[in-house]
């Protein structure tokens, strides 16, 4: 029986990740509840004296809530809900279907990988300023703002993902071809065969892509800065409180930013309590590192 030599140094590194990962998080929570005078002083203090609710009552003052949230929640559900959409049915199709230039257009979604998302930023920008009949704009997109001023413009650089694609293809390899092509035989379409037999055992990987897709699609802040630019009214939470530190009183800045953190994290941090399990599932499953 073979036995690893320093058993401790694994628990070690654990553990030294944990604190790591939870510290600034209890930190960030703790620093929400101090009083002006506290945040960024020395001696450093980790509790507040006293646990005050102010700064989040000035934060939802400040930020005007309900409508960031709104934003947030719209965009992110378009953008997740398609994410998973195209890419379980782009996946199905480069897994399972043979066709001429699969094996191109795979290396081709693989090579859209190679770039950071922030590099296409200014020509979908541009697009969207263009879009023909939309936002004033005329046949020729020319006249008005396109769809920059629509909450339309937050989701749309996002909609497809080539990670998301990669991910639901290696997945669905795995599965037998002989099931398939008994659906098949018994007279069940394509759009059969997905629905009914791929995307059930597809359901851990799926959930796991949902959940990735929806924490960035929820903290994204370059592109929503870019859309707020044009109308404010698409704003998005992270950008409001951002946006935070220009409207309030500089002695409180620190703890009312951190509330309107916490606020923003509320969210995604539930959406995975309720989708831990699938979660890890579709990590091991998947052999997502």
């Amino acid at each position: 029986m073979n036995r690893r030599p320093f058993p401790w140094l694994s628990y070690l590194l654990v553990i030294t990740g944990a604190v790591l990962t939870v510290v600034p998080f209890a930190d960030m929570v703790m620093t929400s509840f101090k009083g002006p005078d506290e945040a960024g002083t020395l001696p450093y203090r980790f509790l507040p004296r006293a646990f005050d609710l102010s700064n989040y009552r000035a934060a939802v003052h400040q930020l005007d809530l309900p409508v960031l949230f709104r934003n947030s929640v719209v965009a992110t559900t378009v953008i997740t809900g398609s994410v998973l959409l195209t890419s379980s049915l782009a996946g199905y199709a480069l897994a399972k279907l043979r066709f001429p230039g699969r094996r191109l257009v795979f290396r081709l979604v693989l090579s859209t990988m190679m770039f950071p998302p922030f590099l296409f930023f200014v020509p979908h920008f541009l697009i969207l300023v263009h879009w023909p009949l939309a936002g004033g704009n005329d046949l020729l997109g020319r006249g008005g703002a396109g769809l920059t001023v629509s909450i339309v413009a937050l989701a749309v650089p996002f909609l497809v993902s080539s990670f998301g694609i990669f991910l639901t293809r290696q997945f669905m390899i795995s599965i037998p071809d002989e099931v398939l092509e008994a659906a098949r035989i018994d007279g069940a379409g394509e759009l059969t065969v997905w629905w009914r037999i791929v995307l059930p055992q597809t359901r851990p990987v799926l959930l796991t892509l949902g959940l990735l897709t929806f924490v960035d699609a929820w903290n994204e802040y370059i592109w929503a800065l870019l859309v707020s630019t044009a109308n404010p009214d698409v704003m998005t939470l992270p950008v409001g409180i951002q946006l935070l530190q220009d409207y309030v009183d500089p002695t409180r800045t620190t703890p009312i930013v951190m509330a309107g953190l916490v606020l923003s994290t509320v969210p995604v941090l539930a959406l995975f309590l309720l989708l831990q399990k699938h979660y890890v599932r579709g990590v091991m499953l998947s052999g997502l590192k």
